[in-house]
């Protein structure tokens, strides 16, 4: 009995430790609600309002009047119509310009509502149901980022239907939670963030990336109020920025960072409105996380009229903090090197490296927030540069091999 008693008593003390070693609460010191002591992020963090301009704005070409989803891929970005068209456009990052027009032969285009990518692949969400909310084909086009370059698109389908869709009666136009504007794909799923026209809410789904038909799990559900259009993942950030509009067409982006695993709506939850009065916003894009794309299409209702743009941007003061505390404090770099600094902040195609000749030859490599191993090499001469052009946008820890603990942030666009 004497044994008993001490296996619970032993139990229980670590339950309680651990209990208090773990403090739940708000972690984002931007947050009204902020509690410093806080281990666990418990998505509790509330936010002022916030209104913020486009640091640019610029019209887009007539062909593109309905423009619905956005990615930023190989220096471009890329768009889409949402019916009837079945070509996805390259766009100039600074003018918007078309600099690629790729038809996805062999498909149609019924409704095309969103494009996404991976790190093979481009999909594109043929699954705008807002007509009568009773459409049984809904479908994605999976497409290999190989073939698009090539020139020649190489497509499969990925079939599927909502795992909690029973009646398919229809609803007349604008009438149904069962519409999807929104997704974005992980490295081992596809997650569809619908159109609420109902209940003005969003909800996750999650759905195989293997072509063939599947059904779409609900996974959770949040009050967004609004409608959801479109969406961006960082995955190795924990990071996606949605974007959508009231039903009195007022714009905005929502964000949702620092959530574990693919519960998006256990982390920090933060609404940004853009003073972009009756845009009706469809799409988003980012690289690094800081600077983001979007695009609206065209609105005209005596007597409002606003032309399709592309708008971009900039979110620093946002989720900078963020993003930096994702890897370690970067001080034991200057402090135990010699002469050392690493430039510019952020990256483009190249990272110069200076460094005192006292350490050299030195070794290096980088790592992504997923620890894994990009790019290696060896420094031979005190100032080096660096070829970052062959590695995704996104944060980045270099580090001198035996050398420091740490490392040092770089980001790369």
């Amino acid at each position: 009995m004497k044994k008993v008693l001490s296996v619970i008593s032993i139990s229980l003390f670590l339950i309680c430790s651990s209990a208090l070693a773990q403090i739940p609460g708000c972690t984002d010191p931007l947050a009204n609600n902020y509690n410093p002591t806080a281990t666990i992020n418990d998505g509790s963090c509330t936010y002022n309002t916030e209104t913020i301009l486009p640091t640019a704005s610029v019209n887009l070409v007539n062909i593109l009047a309905e423009t619905s989803g956005l990615i930023k891929w190989n220096n471009q970005l890329w768009t889409h119509n949402d019916s009837d068209d079945i070509n996805l456009y390259a766009l100039d990052t600074l003018n918007g310009s078309i600099k690629l027009t790729q038809p996805l032969t062999g498909t149609s285009n019924i409704d095309w509502e969103e494009i996404s990518q991976d790190s093979g692949f481009v999909y594109v969400g043929d699954f705008g149901n807002n007509q009568n909310g009773n459409r049984t084909d809904l479908k994605i086009l999976k497409i290999s980022k190989a073939s698009i370059l090539s020139g020649s698109p190489s497509i499969e389908i990925i079939n599927f239907s909502y795992s909690n869709q029973f009646n398919y009666t229809p609803t007349g136009a604008n009438n149904t939670d069962f519409d999807c504007e929104a997704f974005i794909v992980s490295s081992d799923s596809i997650f569809l963030f619908t159109k609420q026209w109902v209940s003005n809410k969003t909800s996750v789904y999650a759905l195989s990336k293997v072509p063939g038909t599947h059904s779409a799990k609900l996974k959770s559900s949040y009050n967004v109020q609004g409608l959801i259009t479109g969406a961006v993942y960082k995955e190795a950030e924990n990071l996606i920025a949605l974007c959508g509009y009231s039903i009195g067409l007022q714009p905005f982006i929502y964000l949702l960072y620092d959530f574990s695993n693919h519960n998006y709506f256990g982390g920090n939850k933060r609404k940004i409105f853009l003073s972009l009065p009756f845009h009706q916003v469809e799409g988003i894009a980012t690289t690094e996380g800081l600077t983001y794309f979007l695009t609206n299409e065209k609105f005209f209702q005596q007597p409002i009229s606003v032309v399709q743009k592309l708008h971009k941007v900039d979110l620093t003061e946002f989720l900078e903090e963020y993003l930096n505390s994702l890897f370690p404090t970067s001080v034991a770099v200057t402090e135990r090197i010699p002469d050392f600094e690493i430039y510019p902040v952020p990256a483009k195609q190249i990272v110069t490296v200076r460094i005192g000749n006292s350490v050299l030859p030195v070794s290096y490599f980088v790592a992504n927030l997923l620890g894994q191993i990009v790019l290696t090499g060896k420094l031979t001469n005190e100032i080096s540069q660096i070829d970052v052009s062959g590695i995704p946008a996104g944060l980045y820890l270099f580090k001198l091999n035996d050398q420091i603990e740490n490392g040092y942030r770089i980001l790369v666009e």
